[in-house]
């Protein structure tokens, strides 16, 4: 990707960041293994029948995705509340992203409103950026809906919710996100969006993105380029 490219689709717009990979690595002290363990845990408490897949799952986030499609609003909820506490405690050991932070400070010095918008806990997010001074920053933090896992991107309703908390219109924004449900959803809002391609084996399905980096100091280096609004 080259500077220039990657500088276009940055343009001097809003910047929606998802937290998980571009921010920081949530789950680097609290395993996501074990936090998805706590969860099935729970539903195993509650007589669930779990499918093998779902029982031997290891990522939390796609336990209380199935949870709401397929167990009731209370039950759901508990799981809600397990979850964000235990991200609450994953904050904590949370490793921070290389350069991830420098994104967020190089857009404020551009005059680019910041976003974040995770399908982790906001209480979570919200609580890692006053941790590491960078609460200020940061407009507005979109979290997962209480209880409505099914809100969670790749639904675009939580992109359009937050380029409405930086007061502007989608075609201005651009996403950064190190999934297919953020490259999903920012297309399903009308977003641009820029695959962070933590991992080599990202680079290819990537490709359907706007721009693809493979370090945040990519965006970093762009951000420098736009002059302060």
């Amino acid at each position: 990707m080259s500077a220039d490219r990657l500088a276009s689709v940055v343009g001097a717009g809003p910047l929606l960041l998802d937290f998980d990979g571009p921010v920081c690595g949530i789950f680097a002290g609290l395993p996501a293994p074990h936090v998805a363990a706590k969860l099935i845990e729970l539903l195993r408490a509650e007589r669930v029948a779990l499918p093998d897949d779902v029982a031997t799952d290891v990522d939390p986030l796609a336990v209380i995705r199935w949870t709401g499609y397929h167990c009731s609003r209370e039950l759901t909820a508990a799981v809600e509340d397990a979850l964000s506490a235990l991200e609450m405690q994953a904050v904590e050991s949370a490793i921070p992203t290389p350069y991830g932070h420098d994104v967020i400070r190089s857009s404020k010095s551009a005059g680019l409103p910041v976003a974040i918008v995770s399908n982790n806990s906001g209480r979570a997010v919200s609580a890692y950026l006053a941790a590491h001074e960078l609460a200020d920053h940061v407009v507005r933090v979109i979290g997962r809906p209480y209880a409505r896992p099914e809100l969670m991107k790749p639904a675009p309703g939580m992109v359009l919710d937050a380029v409405r908390a930086v007061d502007s219109e989608p075609s201005a924004c651009v996403l950064v996100g190190d999934s297919m449900s953020d490259i999903i959803a920012a297309r399903a809002a009308r977003v641009r969006v820029i695959g962070y391609a933590n991992r080599p084996s990202k680079v290819t399905p990537f490709a359907v993105a706007d721009a693809v980096i493979t370090t945040m100091a990519d965006l970093v280096e762009a951000l420098s380029a736009v002059r302060p609004q």
